[in-house]
């Protein structure tokens, strides 16, 4: 099967959405499917890790207000049409709402190739930390508009699939997240990082891996560590991303080790050498991270919704508090930091849970998805 992948984000940038997709499009060509990649141009595009990786068509593209570094494509149906009329892919994965994902969904349309799209952000979420929450009921009502164009939407739990089809979106499919646990795992543990850190093998590294944006809650997690430093104090909080409140929370909280972007072992290792993961944001579609904590044998406090509802509720593994119920998040982090016994239950059972979500396992139920697609559109 060809299939052809639209998105905005693609590594090097290094967010869930971007990892996910890449995860998704390695998964296809492994399976013997041919891949095409469709995203925006970036300056310095040359040496990107899909040079030679994938067969790519660029568009011009324009920057993103409020996240430096990423950039959206401009809009370029007319473009998609004329590539893919010489060209042309069985079946379309659009990845992101932008610009490109309306035209590569507005080509489909004309060329009678089906589509489906993947529902990766709250978008609608996120605007009302960047100051503007009267827009958030329209911005969800176009990101309906958006997904009903497809023939059917992917999302990475059931929970949002019930939520998404009360507010009536159509043509709903579940499609479970992967994560590589033979890079995330508790082998990965360094002692080394940790004497970096200022630990010995028995002190408290709590971790926080993530984007440093508003929209992540990231004061919520600041005053979980600082209760919890009242009765460790040696404890140290690991600061494992980068983002625009980098210089904020680096500023108010200089003891805290702000680690910056990591990736693949580095990310790996930094995982394995924590003790506990706090992860308090509010807005995912998913959560990403706490997989790869899991996998990494780390207990996880967090919100019951996304990830953890599906993985971690079930399974003991972590701690998942009552959705945006901040004094219940911080005394389940200092419960669990002062009691290494049971995080030590809860990191195999973490490891355990997750042992299923293997990238291959994934790309096989996202390629029948793709090619049920093709022969409903062939009948």
């Amino acid at each position: 099967m060809r299939t052809a992948i639209v998105t905005e984000t693609w590594p090097p940038e290094i967010n869930g959405v971007a990892l996910t997709v890449q995860s998704l499009a390695r998964g296809l060509r492994r399976l013997g499917h041919s891949v095409e990649l469709v995203r925006p141009d970036r300056p310095g595009d040359a040496a990107t890790i899909s040079a030679n990786e994938f067969a790519e068509l660029r568009v011009r593209s324009t920057g993103l207000p409020r996240y430096p570094g990423l950039r959206v494509g401009l809009p370029a149906q007319s473009r998609l049409v004329r590539h893919w009329s010489s060209s042309r892919p069985q079946a379309i994965y659009v990845a992101t709402e932008g610009p490109l994902g309306h035209s590569a969904l507005g080509a489909a349309r004309r060329l009678g190739i089906p589509a489906c799209t993947g529902f990766h952000t709250r978008f609608d979420d996120f605007i009302t930390h960047y100051g503007f929450p009267w827009l958030s009921p329209f911005v969800f009502a176009g990101m309906r508009r958006f997904h009903n164009r497809a023939a059917t939407t992917l999302v990475p739990t059931r929970e949002l699939a019930d939520f998404l089809r009360s507010r009536a979106f159509a043509n709903i499919s579940v499609l479970s997240r992967a994560v590589d646990v033979d890079l995330f795992a508790p082998s990965r543990r360094d002692a080394t990082l940790r004497d970096r850190w200022g630990l010995t093998d028995d002190g408290l590294a709590v971790i926080h891996v993530g984007r440093l944006a508003a929209e992540k809650n990231l004061d919520l997690a600041v005053r979980a560590f600082r209760e919890i430093e009242r009765v460790h104090a040696g404890a140290r909080f690991i600061v494992v991303g980068d983002g625009p409140e980098r210089g904020r929370l680096a500023d108010t909280n200089p003891d805290f080790i702000f680690a910056g972007m990591h990736r693949d072992e580095a990310l790996a290792r930094h995982y394995a050498s924590g003790d506990l993961f706090l992860f308090p944001s509010l807005t995912e579609t998913f959560g990403n991270v706490t997989l790869e904590a899991m996998a990494s044998g780390l207990p996880v406090v967090t919100f019951d919704y996304g990830a953890a509802r599906e993985h971690i509720r079930e399974a003991d593994c972590g701690v998942c508090v009552p959705f945006a119920d901040a004094d219940a998040f911080v005394a389940a982090a200092v419960a669990l930091a002062g009691d290494p016994a049971r995080r030590s239950r809860m990191a195999g059972r973490a490891r355990e849970t997750v042992s299923c979500l293997s990238p291959d396992a994934v790309s096989r139920g996202f390629a029948d998805l793709m090619g049920s697609l093709c022969k409903e559109n062939a009948a």
